[in-house]
């Protein structure tokens, strides 16, 4: 996979001076998505790229650092150098930039320096004037067309002005590819017997009708189920596939149970994203855990749904006492989304499409090489590896050669030193800055020896 082309990507870069609300205009912006996939951990994520879902529109959206330093000036630091690099290489990736500015302070001097580089850049620009929380503001922000882009008023905090600044930043995207890979996502829905899979399936075709295509009929024996998230050249199209529970194999006992569970485990196979269903009263199990490991070892995007949730409050369980079980009992979980759910009334049934929607986009990103080199340099620049016999891991580049899983290959001088926790940590930061919620990442080393 080559670094990706400003000329056809739908990538918006938010720019700006430090202070001016560059990273809550992102988080609004962003807001359904990131908000679904965090709201119960109650951990924030400092990202740098998360997508945007905006009236069937979607594109990636990047932050960035704040730009305090003076064209051909040389930073005071590493710290500011490395966030001026980062705007650098963000607007290399996004054909459309958002200025932010902050409309209670007036045109600042750097205000036009970032103005210069986004020139200097030839990228399409919109200026959005951020605090601007009343009416009051909209004849000030009149000073700020000297910066020569368009001016509109917002407020991150209030949500103000931000429908009609996508809507500006929309027109300015270059067109969707309509040659992209329509092949429908498939989704597994697997778990224990009688966790509700199929409660939870039935509930989902007979109540979310504008986002499931028209069926005529859900029965037992439907084993792939169509359905589409959005509308136009811009929805993704997904297979449900329904499951028979999953039991150890030690306590099958005919042949038929044991088909079952080759079907089972063959649809995690095909899938893009499984849907791992438990048992909220039930809490959970050691077959539990054996699915989730089934799962990660197949490299498999993960949404872990909590069933039956309206029985387990009634019995006084909390999200935070049943987040903690499941982290003691499957630690390496730790990177999927959970919902909390009722197949019996409904509840959060409609959230968890919108999750499984959110860990696809995660499975099928893609980060362009500029970006993706600047975020593992810095991870070893803060943390380095090792010495190993005398000699410590180099990375000389990096590049993301696939996706369905996340794949990512490092050119090292030679992969035997690197460590299982140092990749751990590097998988880390590739998830702090680039989200992959619910995605499986692997990272492919490279030597010398291998370059060929």
């Amino acid at each position: 996979m080559t670094e990706s082309n400003p000329s056809v990507a739908r990538t918006v870069a938010i720019v700006g001076r430090p202070n001016v609300g560059k990273s809550a205009l992102f988080n609004r912006l962003v807001r359904r998505r990131l908000a679904i996939v965090h709201e119960e951990s109650g951990v924030t994520r400092d990202r740098v790229i998360a997508e945007v879902t905006w009236r069937n529109e979607r594109f990636e959206c990047i932050d960035t650092g704040g730009v305090s330093v003076i064209d051909k000036a040389a930073p005071t630091d590493i710290l500011t150098a490395g966030m001026t690099r980062q705007v650098e290489v963000a607007l290399t990736d996004a054909p459309v930039a958002i200025l932010t500015v902050d409309c209670t302070a007036g045109v600042q001097p750097m205000d036009r320096e970032v103005a210069l580089m986004l020139r200097r850049h030839n990228r399409q620009v919109v200026v959005a004037a951020n605090k601007a929380d009343h009416d009051g503001f909209l004849n000030e922000i009149t000073e700020f067309e000297e910066l020569g882009f368009p001016v509109l008023p917002v407020s991150a905090l209030h949500n103000r002005g931000i429908d009609a600044l996508l809507a500006s930043v929309v027109k300015l995207l270059p067109p969707p590819q309509e040659e992209g890979d329509t092949t429908p996502l498939k989704v597994a829905v697997v778990g224990r017997p009688n966790v509700g899979k199929s409660s939870y399936i039935n509930r989902l075709l007979r109540n979310d009708r504008v986002i499931v295509s028209e069926i005529p009929g859900t029965t037992r024996d439907s084993v792939e189920i169509p359905f589409a998230v959005g509308k136009g050249p811009q929805a993704r199209s997904y297979l449900l596939i329904d499951t028979a529970g999953m039991r150890r194999k030690g306590k099958i006992k005919d042949t038929v149970e044991r088909f079952s569970l080759m079907r089972a485990e063959k649809s995690i196979e095909r899938a893009d994203v499984v849907v791992m269903v438990l048992d909220a009263v039930q809490g959970p199990t050691a077959m539990d855990k054996s699915i989730a490991s089934l799962i990660l070892e197949k490299r498999k995007g993960m949404v872990v749904a909590i069933n039956k949730w309206d029985i387990a409050q009634e019995q006084g369980v909390t999200q935070r006492a049943y987040s903690q079980a499941l982290s003691e009992a499957v630690p390496f979980l730790d990177f999927a989304p959970i919902v909390y759910m009722s197949a019996h009334n409904g509840l959060n049934i409609r959230k968890s499409i919108d999750v499984v929607d959110h860990v696809a986009s995660q499975v099928n990103l893609t980060v362009g090489t500029g970006l993706l080199n600047r975020v593992l340099q810095d991870a070893f620049a803060r943390v380095q590896p090792v010495v190993r016999s005398n000699r410590r891991l180099k990375l000389y580049y990096a590049t993301q050669v696939g996706t369905r899983p996340v794949r990512i290959r490092l050119f090292v001088n030679e992969p035997t030193l690197a460590a299982d926790a140092y990749k751990a940590y590097l998988i880390r930061i590739l998830r702090q800055n680039f989200g992959l919620d619910g995605a499986p990442v692997i990272l492919q080393l490279r030597g010398k020896k291998d370059e060929k």
